[in-house]
């Protein structure tokens, strides 16, 4: 059958205290294959540990009262521009013969539901909404070297730069163990969208698409199709209940046989068969209905469908509303598609633009209308921002090839901004208790375009979500007698933009 049951990642990413270093100045090759050796290292490593214990220190913390219930991470994988979407700056349109200094932004600014606020033009149905929640757009990421975009994606999911010691969990394993299922028969952690096969980097995805220490059955149900996950909690057409009891049975049999029994710890075993019998308590329960997106009136379906990812919206808000906690919906990253613009930087972003504008907006109005944006989190997200000519560190003022030794835009597919840039990105965050209409931080309105007012970091950014689903930065569990905190040390401070 299709029903989902977490498996034990080929090699769950590495996490824990101290990073081990990675060269960035070797070739990209080898260093994504030292890269590489160090997860299936730390995976192993993980897979023989034994149950993580909540330290004593954490029952003493004091937990903040929670403004949410629920999370919607909407993740634009592959590096959203801020200058391009919520951060508009100096517009210059294209001609033949433009510098590249003169461009900031490929699209001009326009007006949101926020007196003041502007952001890119495209983003029309998303300005209507912008009075629900706030602009954060002063988040910084540190320079990690090469393989990028697997890196600041680990790191952005976990909390901490890889590669670290152990497997460490995604932010939605964090709230699937420490606050459990919001009903017990849904999934605590749905990953929509991202295919962990076939899609370049497959192996890097897959090692923060986990719950790592923390054990299966605290994992994501991973449904790369939105239109197919009606059939994943539906048992195999044409079979009874009891050949499906049978085979039920028979596959637990082959799971306790497998060659790797003997790699795994009696908590990641019990962990991995626990997840099993969640997946199979869907398959009998009402709320597998909540998967099926058809069951939606056709002009509510047409309203969210621009595509996989605005189909993935529609049933992150259908999955929330029968008690998801914490679902993932993804553009998807595959490299060199979608936000991954290294080329026809602002044709790809306009096409990008109307696959997200719709669904979010609807996606927001819609929570508003059932009740539940106050107590969701809705946050958009991605691994960096771009520049026209800055890699990674702020100020390296590298060029793209891109443009010729002038500096002067020859044709229109090196019209956008198409550079990693970690300097300063945005991120929204909708409902959950956060103020309404605001904006925090701020970068310069000339290049490099850094944050200049309330930097954010990945710590900070990831407190900030604990806070509001009501777990403290400090929580920790020892992890084979190591601490391990929510956030690095504990020391992540949530920013002030919660309202009261």
């Amino acid at each position: 059958g299709r029903v989902h049951a977490p498996r034990i990642p080929d090699h769950p990413l590495i996490a824990m205290n101290s990073p081990l270093p990675l060269d960035p100045s070797l070739p990209e090759p080898l260093a994504r294959r030292e890269f590489l050796r160090m997860l299936a290292a730390a995976g192993a490593a993980t897979l023989s540990m034994g149950a993580p214990r909540l330290l004593a220190e954490s029952e003493k913390v004091v937990q903040p009262a929670a403004t949410a219930d629920s999370v919607i991470l909407i993740w634009l994988a592959g590096g959203m521009a801020a200058p391009e979407t919520f951060d508009p700056k100096r517009y210059a349109p294209y001609e033949k013969g433009l510098s590249y200094e003169r461009v900031l932004s490929t699209f001009p600014a326009i007006p949101t539901s926020v007196d003041g606020v502007r952001i890119c033009q495209g983003l029309e149905n998303i300005a209507q909404v912008m009075d629900r929640g706030t602009l954060i757009r002063s988040a910084v990421q540190p320079d990690l070297g090469s393989i990028l975009h697997s890196r600041h994606q680990f790191h952005w999911h976990t909390g901490y730069v890889p590669p670290q010691t152990v497997a460490c969990p995604h932010i939605g394993a964090w709230m699937a163990r420490v606050l459990g299922p919001r009903n017990p028969v849904m999934p605590a952690f749905i990953n929509i969208g991202q295919r962990l096969e076939g899609v370049g980097e497959s192996e890097e995805l897959k090692s923060f698409t986990t719950a790592g220490f923390f054990g299966g059955e605290y994992g994501p149900m991973n449904l790369p199709f939105p239109e197919e996950a009606a059939a994943a909690v539906r048992p195999p057409k044409g079979m009874d209940a009891g050949r499906f009891v049978n085979r039920d049975r028979e596959f637990r049999r082959l799971v306790d046989a497998t060659p790797s029994r003997d790699l795994l710890s009696d908590h990641q075993h019990e962990s991995m068969l626990r997840s099993m019998d969640n997946a199979y308590r869907l398959l009998s329960a009402k709320e597998r209905a909540a998967f099926d997106i058809t069951l939606e009136t056709p002009e509510v379906q047409k309203d969210y469908d621009t595509g996989r990812f605005g189909r993935g919206c529609l049933l992150a808000r259908r999955l929330v509303e029968s008690g998801a906690r914490f679902v993932e919906v993804t553009t998807e990253y595959v490299p060199f598609f979608q936000w991954d613009t290294h080329g026809k930087g602002h044709e790809t972003v306009a096409k990008m633009h109307a696959e997200i504008d719709r669904p979010i907006a609807r996606l927001i109005r819609d929570l508003e209308q059932r009740g539940l944006l106050d107590r969701t989190l809705v946050i958009i997200a991605s691994e960096f921002s771009r520049d026209a000519m800055i890699e990674g560190r702020p100020g390296s003022q590298a060029k793209d090839q891109a443009f010729n030794k002038s500096g002067i835009i020859t044709s229109p597919d090196h019209y956008g901004l198409h550079r990693h840039f970690t300097g300063g990105t945005s991120v929204v965050m909708f409902g959950g208790g956060v103020k309404k209409g605001h904006v925090y931080g701020a970068t310069a309105d000339e290049r490099p375009l850094v944050a200049v007012k309330d930097p954010v970091s990945i710590s900070d950014m990831h407190a900030t979500i604990f806070r509001a689903m009501g777990i403290s930065p400090k929580t920790a569990f020892d992890i084979e007698g190591r601490p391990f905190y929510a956030t690095v040390d504990g020391k992540g401070v949530p920013i002030p933009i919660f309202r009261g």
